[in-house]
């Protein structure tokens, strides 16, 4: 019997060293495959612009679009992107040769430490760079909420990869934040800010939160930033239809060029701080704004209406399901209320990718070699 435990005993010594040396030499591979690759992955925060189906997971969110006519022009239909097909985060995702990022709170636990491996979007509809900007929609993922969600991926990434390549790993990827209208917007419409902060102050709070955010973003081994400015938000179907002459709210455009101006500033010393950091910041205003003024030059023949919606511009009611849509999307700037069409977006990152008038620092290609 004796000689039976000892044989039962090797047997299961030499079966332990064997799983553990394969599960050893996985974990391996998978550290060398993603720390290799010059993009690995890409970490998406931001608001409707990015969402790719967070909202469609947090239960008292009024912000979502997880129905038709959404997704009309997506494989698969409706997500939860506000949009008739691809949004931002696709795109630039396709340009990488990456899948695109899943939504944070689609994840279960058995294949999230595999999915992260490639990237993941925290982003959220009706988010906004100051926490309380997303109250009126009764709920978002507030973007110090979604750094807290990286921060649990951070960790997981340390766990598969060990400290080393979790720091390369991230070093090389791309942190995206598109961000930034809500907050404008709500300063505009909510009566109890505006009477309690001056526009430049409330201006000046958003640029230090985000740039608080860079911060512990870069804590987190994030070294290369893609950041979009705010676009003209005052001629967005919504804001045209709030006056008679269907002209856009240029108070509004104001400060946003304002907030975008401090923006950029803001990068420029943050690079001169972290000069280890990169960054790329797309001037989504002025190319918008040229669309808008120019649709034929782009292949637009309606740059004030949106395309889904009912009423005036098709902007009094949002996209639903009851709401009319454009037969030809690719005609339309802007899909709904707010939100551009997919062949807005596809050609807003052709620009962004490439050089280009609208890009600051580093266009996305020349991102990508650094």
């Amino acid at each position: 019997m004796s000689n039976i435990k000892v044989y039962t005993n090797l047997y299961i010594l030499i079966t332990i060293i064997i799983y553990s040396s394969i599960s050893y030499t996985s974990k391996a591979q998978r550290r060398n495959e993603y720390v290799n690759n010059s993009i690995p992955a890409m970490y998406v925060l931001g608001d409707s612009l990015v969402d790719v189906g967070n909202n469609n997971y947090l239960r008292l969110s009024l912000d979502k679009a997880d129905f038709s006519h959404n997704g009309i022009d997506f494989p698969t239909g409706p997500t939860g992107r506000f949009s008739n097909g691809k949004n931002t985060a696709d795109f630039i995702a396709e340009k990488l040769g990456l899948p695109s990022p899943p939504a944070y709170l689609s994840l279960s636990d058995p294949n999230i430490n595999k999915t992260i491996l490639t990237g993941v979007s925290f982003a959220s509809g009706g988010a906004g760079i100051l926490n309380g900007t997303y109250s009126t929609l009764r709920q978002a993922i507030s973007l110090s909420k979604q750094v807290d969600y990286y921060t649990n991926v951070y960790k997981i990434l340390i766990q598969e990869l060990g400290s080393d390549a979790t720091q390369q790993h991230l070093s090389k990827s791309l942190f995206i934040i598109v961000i930034r209208s809500n907050d404008l917007k709500r300063y505009f419409y909510d009566s109890g800010i505006s009477k309690t902060i001056t526009p430049q102050a409330y201006v000046d709070s958003m640029i230090s939160s985000i740039n608080e955010i860079l911060k512990q973003l870069y804590g987190l081994s994030a070294r290369k930033f893609i950041l979009a400015g705010v676009p003209v938000v005052g001629c967005t179907p919504k804001e045209r239809i709030q006056n008679e002459k269907l002209t856009c709210h240029e108070e509004l455009n104001f400060w946003v060029i304002k907030y975008n101006n401090g923006l950029k500033s803001s990068l420029e010393m943050f690079k001169s701080e972290f000069n280890d950091t990169n960054y790329s910041y797309f001037d989504t205003y002025s190319a918008l704004a040229d669309f808008i003024q120019n649709p034929d030059k782009y292949g637009f023949t309606e740059a004030q209406s949106a395309c889904c919606g009912l009423g005036k511009l098709r902007a009094n009611v949002a996209c639903l399901p009851i709401s009319e849509y454009c037969p030809n999307r690719d005609d339309h700037v802007f899909w709904d209320l707010y939100h551009p069409t997919q062949k807005t977006v596809s050609m807003f990152i052709d620009m962004f990718y490439n050089a280009s008038q609208y890009v600051t620092s580093t266009n996305i290609s020349q991102l990508v070699s650094l």
